[in-house]
């Protein structure tokens, strides 16, 4: 499973590194790409997708839901 998540506030490769080295440990995630010009954070594996926005909340940014293609 996927989940896709609009990151706002992301500017640089120390938020890429922030981001993963946020969302990388927790249970289930298997891979974590940081789209930065995009603004997204795409996550898989097994996730709680709470657990994944809190994580990146509390390293600072603005987390919602990425809209349906």
């Amino acid at each position: 499973m996927s989940i896709v998540l609009e990151v706002q506030g992301m500017s640089c490769g120390h938020c890429v590194s922030a981001i993963t080295a946020a969302v990388t440990p927790l249970t289930g995630v298997t891979s974590v790409d940081v789209d930065l010009a995009g603004g997204k954070v795409t996550v898989d594996g097994s996730v709680d997708v709470d657990a994944v926005t809190a994580a990146i909340e509390d390293s600072g940014y603005d987390v919602s839901p990425a809209p349906s293609a």
